[in-house]
């Protein structure tokens, strides 16, 4: 089984959160494939700039989420994934999707809408676990 390692990040502005949504209409946190010898918080913050063109700041690491997909033309080639997530700030609302992966359009969008729009459970879960950790960090 192939192994994939990402980071992402909940970037919050406010009390609002950036998420992407796809060509398909599903709205998704910012996260992508950490590279050879990379730091997982280098990559989550080169990952949410490439996908939104936002430039965030790292807060906290606040855990991973982990799960199996099939992939492959034939749809035979398992792979396990573990995603690391960061809290992030960024300090205006300026984001613009990238097109060419797939994102159609990129915003900030209220943390308690945001739980609803996400289209995958543990997705929501993360944002839930942001929401703690905003809470007890004061000054994001």
């Amino acid at each position: 089984m192939k192994q994939e390692i990402s980071a992402g990040g909940i970037v919050v502005f406010g009390n609002a959160i950036l998420l992407l949504r796809k060509y398909n209409g599903d709205w998704v946190l910012p996260k992508g494939r950490v590279e050879e010898n990379e730091d997982i918080g280098h990559a989550a913050v080169r990952e949410v700039q490439e996908e939104s063109g936002v430039k965030a700041e790292l807060i906290k690491y606040i855990g991973d989420i982990k799960y199996e997909y099939v992939y492959g033309w034939n749809r035979t080639e398992m792979v396990y994934k573990t995603v690391h997530w960061f809290l992030m700030k960024s300090r205006n609302m300026e984001c613009t999707p990238l097109k060419r992966e797939g994102f159609v359009e990129a915003k900030y969008i209220h943390m308690k809408r945001a739980y609803d729009l996400a289209k995958y459970d543990d997705e929501k879960k993360i944002i839930r676990k942001a929401e703690i950790e905003m809470e007890k960090t004061l000054d994001i």
